[in-house]
């Protein structure tokens, strides 16, 4: 059962406004369950509302988007059934980041990549998982490297400055999730978001995704706050940012957003057909899709 204080998705999101270009990529959503079918780990910081391949499909369909990139999150830990049935049902039209230990076997590496998957995450938010060792993200990550996968990282922005030695040991491609988590407060002249632009454009194997205005914004259902931010990074590295939902938005607690008036912000953040291209289509596919 969810937890008491967390919202479920919205029940029916509008159709946007914003009509996406062709090919157009979701590149960070979840599949949670359903638990009687994939369990939650036993060990779970938190328990979500079941959100089903099926629903997530019927999402993508409805805001016009074509391909899905599906991140296993923490409640699942490493048990990626859940993300690597979705996969399978979808096809091409999906690829996956996974959640794996240093225990991982090349078989089960060469399996997961046949299904789809293409990069793992390292999360970092100490409310959302236990702290792990160093040495066994650099034993997942020279596992990983024959495959040509990339990490995905999702830290506080407050974590970055100790971060940022590590991340650069790593020496392969990374994706920040959720703009390395400003606070909007601060505004985009704070020294904590001046160090995020300032790592990306030291180091140009670094991604990040503009998503999630729903977590960082002050003022929702509105998210003009975060505009400056995710605008600020999809025009500074146009060719290293990514787009996606983050449905079915766990750990929500006070607003769930309409996925149909996320979609409705993209033209703010990417204010022309280029941008919006490269945002939405070009980047994923090539990130995910070219090998």
């Amino acid at each position: 059962m969810m937890d008491k204080d967390y919202l479920p998705f919205h029940p029916a999101p509008s159709k946007p406004t914003f009509v996406v270009p062709a090919g157009a990529v979701d590149a960070h959503c979840h599949v949670f369950g359903p638990a009687d079918k994939f369990p939650y780990h036993s060990k779970r910081k938190y328990t979500p509302c079941d959100a089903s391949k099926e629903q997530l499909f019927a999402l993508r369909d409805h805001l016009g988007f074509s391909r899905n990139v599906i991140v296993q999150a923490s409640c699942h830990s490493t048990d990626n059934a859940a993300l690597i049935d979705a996969l399978t049902s979808a096809g091409e039209l999906a690829r996956g980041v996974a959640f794996v230990d240093d225990s991982i076997t090349e078989a089960e590496l060469k399996e997961m990549h046949a299904a789809g998957v293409r990069g793992v995450r390292f999360n970092f938010v100490k409310r959302l998982v236990d702290s792990t060792p160093k040495e066994v993200f650099f034993s997942i990550a020279e596992k990983i490297r024959p495959f040509g996968w990339h990490i995905v990282v999702y830290f506080e922005a407050a974590d970055l400055a100790e971060l940022i030695p590590f991340l650069k040991e790593l020496n392969t491609t990374i994706v920040v999730d959720h703009m390395g988590t400003p606070s909007v407060a601060n505004g985009v002249d704070h020294p904590d978001f001046k160090r995020f632009i300032d790592f990306m454009s030291e180091n140009d194997n670094v991604w990040c995704k503009v998503s999630c205005p729903e977590r960082l914004t002050l003022q929702a259902p509105d998210y003009s706050d975060v505009v400056p931010f995710a605008r600020t990074l999809v025009e500074k590295f146009p060719e290293r940012v990514l787009w996606g939902t983050d449905w079915p938005h766990p750990n929500m607690k006070v607003h769930v957003p309409d996925d149909g008036h996320l979609v409705d912000v993209i033209p703010h953040i990417a204010p022309t057909a280029e941008l919006q291209q490269a945002l939405l289509v070009d980047n994923p596919m090539r990130l995910y899709w070219s090998k």
